[in-house]
Order: structure tokens, then sequence, then C-alpha cells
């Protein structure tokens, strides 16, 4: 190891040594005791550091009258917590089956009648006619299929989506092992032709809010004109009437056709999107609803599993004490209403908050030019000695 390198180590170690030093420790703290900094004003004559201290103040006040105090309204109070309420009705008739010999109303496509924030309508779906008894078991269960009643017997124990309690039996007819259970088994593998009279059905949306902050309430029927009795929402020429055509809502969320078909034969889930930005300075009654929509589910093109949306519901009777059902497997179109808002109003002390805070970051103007002019001016030095000054104080 050369002495240059020995040298610089030593001195180094010294200069720790010496900084760790109770006598150096002292100093510092006495210092911090007995010291007082102060700002010193110096006046320079640069036009480059001029030029860079007013283009930062005008940032800093495009940014705080354009931006804050206009653009994000700085001078108001605002109140997000709002509380709301969604009431949703459907209106339609539409008729099932390839001779259309089934007709459908609101009642029987609406499934349940009420829920929160939601809304089901039925749009295809698969009735079978069931009674407790014993039948052989769904096509769809391969491990169903026998040759003999030993066959069902070894697979009585571990049945594979069975759908009813397994006898041990074959109905070697029908190549199927026997089940005791509701029957006959449904059988879903094939999807009828959808409701294609529900493009046409009409939704109806009434929601209440309410700024708690500001007792403001609202509601998105804006008046009681007859206009609302007619009226469908169209996103420019009546984007405020809250009636709602299925069709037009699967034309917004979707542009194929094919996928539109297979939204009404399988299902899917929409969404419904009610937003209130208020300005409660402009008067309340310019408080008004923006809607937008969109598509949750995937679409038959990206799902692998468990296309659309669907559930089961049974109604059941007796009679001559044999039990029956009606079992449906019911397809459609389950729409979420979700709303969202804020409002705002003139508030002077809101007002202030923002003028004092907007002063504060004025401040960082002259600090970048410090240290523009202090650390990368070629006048540096000079800057330095005029800015920073010790004095010593007789009485300290």
């Amino acid at each position: 190891m050369s002495e240059t390198i020995i040298r610089k180590i030593q001195r180094r170690c010294s200069l720790f040594i010496q900084t760790c030093t109770p006598t150096h420790v002292k100093d510092v703290l006495m210092s911090m005791a007995t010291t007082y900094e102060t700002r010193k004003i110096v006046t320079i004559n640069s036009y480059p550091i001029a030029l860079t201290c007013r283009f930062v103040q005008l940032l800093i006040l495009i940014y705080a009258f354009a931006y804050m105090l206009w653009y994000r309204r700085g001078y108001q109070d605002h109140d997000s917590s709002l509380i709301s309420s969604v009431i949703l009705e459907v209106k339609g008739i539409g008729n099932f089956g390839e001779n259309s010999t089934i007709t459908l109303d609101n009642a029987d496509f609406i499934i349940p009648p009420q829920e929160n924030n939601a809304l089901f309508i039925m749009t295809n779906f698969i009735s079978t006619d069931q009674e407790r008894t014993f039948c052989g078991e769904g096509i769809d269960v391969k491990d169903a299929i026998c040759r003999n009643h030993s066959e069902c017997e070894v697979k009585r124990r571990y049945p594979s989506k069975s759908n009813g309690h397994w006898t041990g039996k074959c109905r070697i007819s029908e190549g199927r092992c026997e089940m005791e259970g509701w029957c006959p088994v449904e059988n879903d593998l094939v999807v009828p032709q959808p409701i294609m009279d529900a493009l046409n059905y009409t939704i109806f949306l009434k929601n209440f809010v309410e700024f708690t902050r500001f007792r403001v309430l609202r509601t998105n029927i804006l008046n009681e004109s007859k206009y609302f009795e007619k009226c469908l929402y169209h996103p420019i020429y009546d984007k405020f009437c809250p009636i709602f055509r299925v069709g037009d809502l699967l034309n917004i969320v979707e542009n194929d056709d094919d996928e539109r078909y297979k939204m009404l034969a399988y299902g899917a889930v929409l969404r419904i999107k009610i937003d209130w930005k208020c300005n409660l300075d402009l008067g309340e009654d310019q408080c008004k609803p923006e809607y937008s929509f969109g598509r949750l589910d995937s679409r038959s093109r990206d799902e692998q599993f468990s296309l659309g949306f669907n559930f089961r519901y049974a109604s059941y009777w007796k009679d001559k004490n044999s039990s029956y059902r009606i079992l449906k497997k019911a397809f459609g179109l389950r729409l979420i209403v979700t709303v969202n808002g804020e409002a705002g109003r003139f508030d002077f002390l809101v007002l202030t908050l923002h003028i004092g805070s907007m002063i504060g970051v004025l401040g960082l103007a002259t600090f970048i030019c410090d240290i523009v002019a202090l650390y990368f001016s070629e006048r540096s030095y000079i800057y330095r000695t005029q800015k920073f000054q010790s004095i010593h104080s007789e009485d300290g």
C-alpha cells in the first residue's frame, strides 16, 4: 500500500476522531445554545437569477389560482358523505318459446321483486316440472353410465355431481344409474332462445340523495312535468331522463351484436353509476346527476368457465301425498346501481386557509433562487460572503 493512501486513511481517521471528541461535541452543543440565525436580505442584480425567481413564482401562482382555487374550487367547503336511496321499476311484456306460447310480464321476469340498489331482469330460462320419485341420473353426470347393477353399486358411495341419492340399480334401458330425488333431472346443456322482447323493457330509476353537511336534498326527478313520463335516456339529447331502455343500455356497454345476443341468452352483470357533482354556489337547482354505464362480467370470448349470470329457484306444492315442484334456471341481466357525489359551497375560513398555504408556497421561489445563486452561479463565493455574516454579541 502506497504512502499516499496511508496518509489519506490517517487523515480521515483523525478527522473522525476529532469530530467525536468531547471538546468538539461540547462546542457544537454550546453553539446551539448561544448562536441565533436571522435572515439577511441581499439584493442581487442578475438577470438569470431574477428571471428564474419570477418564472418559479409565476408557476406557483398559476397552480394556486388556476388549479387549486378555480378548477378544484379551493374556496369551497366540500361534503362527500352523501346518503342515497334507489328505487328501480321495470315495465314490459315479453313472449317466450318457439311459437311465443308463454307471455311474461314484470311480475314474472323481475326476480326477486325488491333488492337493495340492484335489479335482476330474466331474459331466458329453463323450466323443468319435477316430482320426488325414482329416475335415471342426469346425462351430464359421466359416472352414471352403466350396463349392469354392479357398476352402480360400486359408484354408489362416491357419486360425482349427483342430483339425488343413488339406489345402486342400473336402468339398463336408459344406460343410467338410478337415483331417488326430484325427477326428471334438469337438462341445461341446451339453452333455449332468449326473450328478444326484453330489449324493449324500460327501467325507471328513482334516486334520492342528501348532503348532510349542507342539509341539501336532491332527486334525479328534476321536476314533475309530463316530460318524465314519456322520455327515454339518451347520452346527448336526454341525459337527465331517468328511464332507460334495456336495448339502449346493451348498445352502450357492448358494441358486438353477437355478444349482445349472448348477454340475453346467458345473462350478464351491468353497472349504472350516478355521479352528483354539485356546486351549490350556482343554486341547488343546478345540482343534477350524471349517468354512466359499464359491464362487470367477462365477455364470452374471454370467459373460460361459467359464462354469464344465472341462478335457480323453485316453486313447490303437494297433491295426493306426492311432492312436486317447478325448477327454473333463470338467465338474465343483473343491474347494480352505485351512487357517488360531492357538493361544495363557499366558505371564508377554507378560502383563508388556502390563501395562507399559497403564500407559504411562494417562499419556495426564494429558496430555489438562493440555491442557484449560492451554489451554481459563477459569483457564488461573493454571494455567500454577502449572504452569511457572523456577529459576536458582547452579552453572549
